[in-house]
């Protein structure tokens, strides 16, 4: 071994003596070396192997990228994301095609945008015809499983996985059973593996505790009304993480046990925090998500890359990494120069769609991003904007923004927040380099009339090619009915039928 391979193994060594997995489960030493030896590529002796790599796709359920440490999230306890950035490729500008599970799943599962694959609303999926992640793979000769929930629970069914299993709600049995059917698999002679295994977690119920998490200490999203009862829940949206977090360590040691070194892994989320402004919203917060990528031989160890990428990308993109050829009418295209090194940039331009959830939520919104620029055009302002946070019946899930209602009583700062939850304008436009947050519209701005112009005509003409018609899912709750909405309001049900138009 050459001085710089002892180097390595004697700093991979102070690693993982350090090294410990959240929870009750620890690596042991072995396995942790083991784990960072295939996952990073860091010995110089480690070769790619020949032939098509193993394919792991981890999903976690309602999960803002900013809210985990690989970035910037330091106050959520996430050691088993931040081994993987270490170990692979973190996307910093990666978005989902819708904010809400279904929508975003079938888009991720067929490389459609809604509009072009049936699924738009919540709740719903794509139509019969539609091509589907499995066939494509299938295929190529490989074995394509799913354990949790990978597409929207009860549809999964419907997308044609040699296997699948656990994709009931909050079913939490589905990642040791992802385990298990690692360790049961023929080491010889089996076919390649694509393996999707989707965490539970975040997504509510919240645990009821959060040990290890002081409510008074952690900060909350920008736009957030200060309360105890806000800081509490965040707290046990923190404990959710984590509980993630300690799932997605099972799977890199199940990984590291049970297949090869020649093992692409990629680790995303379906979209934002059920949180007021990011789950059902168009704002970062609610399209931007984690991507993170490890393939040893090929991608480089803790690398960065500013390209924007989609959810619709990640089938063609792996499509190719397994030596197929993308079909030319999907929506994403592959970026697989980018893993490679080879490429900085991928889209110039990413579109996002909500379409509503169910009677909860009737309110459909576009958002087109270019550059440092961001243009959402809320297609019904006269709408009221609701969610399951303020018209679920059940108090105990209303709680904390039942305590910004509160607040708004007396205070102006918490009004207007509260206000800009339910009344939105019909274009908001944002400059994410100076504002992040998108906390200041600059839509009625003369200084960027030409901006808005630019975008403004980019979204509709995007929507035009996808027939997009903007279609209304359910029965509005109206601006001008204050009694359809707000404390007073009716609560919500679970579906609701397009509105005649």
């Amino acid at each position: 071994m050459t001085s710089g391979s002892s180097k390595n193994k004697s700093t991979l060594i102070r690693y993982g003596r350090s090294l410990r997995l959240a929870g009750a489960h620890r690596f042991q030493l072995w396995k942790v070396l083991g784990l960072l030896v295939c996952l990073t590529g860091l010995l110089p002796t480690l070769a790619l192997p020949p032939g098509r790599p193993d394919l792991v796709i981890f999903l976690t359920d309602d999960h803002s990228q900013a809210d985990l440490s690989p970035y910037g999230g330091t106050a959520l306890r996430t050691p088993n994301m931040q081994r993987l950035a270490d170990a692979g490729l973190t996307f910093d500008n990666a978005y989902v095609a819708s904010p809400t599970c279904a929508p975003s799943r079938a888009a991720l599962l067929t490389g459609l945008m809604p509009a072009r694959n049936g699924a738009e609303a919540n709740h719903s999926k794509p139509r019969p015809e539609i091509k589907k992640w499995p066939a494509y793979f299938q295929e190529l000769g490989y074995e394509v499983v799913a354990f949790g929930k990978v597409s929207h629970y009860r549809h999964t069914k419907d997308y044609g996985f040699d296997y699948f299993a656990h994709d009931t709600f909050h079913d939490h049995a589905g990642i040791p059973a992802a385990v298990t059917f690692l360790r049961n698999r023929p080491r010889t002679g089996a076919k390649p593996l694509c393996l999707f295994v989707g965490s539970n977690w975040p997504h509510m119920p919240w645990p009821k505790t959060h040990p290890g998490y002081d409510p008074d200490q952690l900060p909350l999203p920008a736009g957030s009304v200060d309360a105890p009862a806000t800081r509490e829940w965040r707290a046990r949206y923190a404990a959710a993480v984590t509980k993630a977090d300690t799932e997605l360590g099972l799977i890199l040691e199940a990984v590291h046990a049970y297949l090869g070194t020649n093992t692409l892994l990629l680790f995303s989320s379906d979209h934002g925090a059920r949180w007021p402004f990011a789950k059902w919203n168009c704002y970062e917060a609610g399209v931007k998500v984690p991507l993170i990528i490890v393939w040893p031989g090929v991608v480089k160890p803790n690398t960065r890359t500013a390209a924007m990428v989609t959810w619709v990308d990640y089938l063609p993109t792996l499509l190719e990494v397994a030596g197929g050829t993308p079909p030319r009418d999907l929506d994403g295209r592959s970026f697989r120069r980018v893993l490679e090194g080879k490429r900085r940039h991928h889209h110039r331009r990413i579109f996002t769609t909500h379409s509503g959830d169910g009677n909860w939520n009737i309110y459909p919104i576009r958002a087109v991003r270019v550059g440092p620029w961001k243009y959402i055009r809320n297609l019904h302002p006269e709408y009221a904007f609701t969610t399951h946070m303020d018209l679920v019946a059940d108090p105990e899930p209303r709680a904390f923004f039942a305590a910004w209602e509160a607040a708004a009583q007396t205070d102006a700062a918490a009004a207007e927040i509260v206000q800009r939850y339910h009344a939105r304008p019909a274009e908001e436009l944002y400059h994410l380099t100076t504002d992040p947050h998108e906390l200041h519209n600059l839509a009625a701005s003369p200084a960027h009339a030409r901006q808005l112009r630019k975008l403004r005509r980019e979204l509709e003409t995007w929507m035009h090619a996808q027939s997009d018609s903007g279609t209304v899912f359910g029965r509005p709750r109206l601006l001008s009915d204050p009694d359809s909405f707000g404390p007073n309001g009716p609560p919500g049900n679970v579906w609701g039928r397009p509105a005649r138009r």
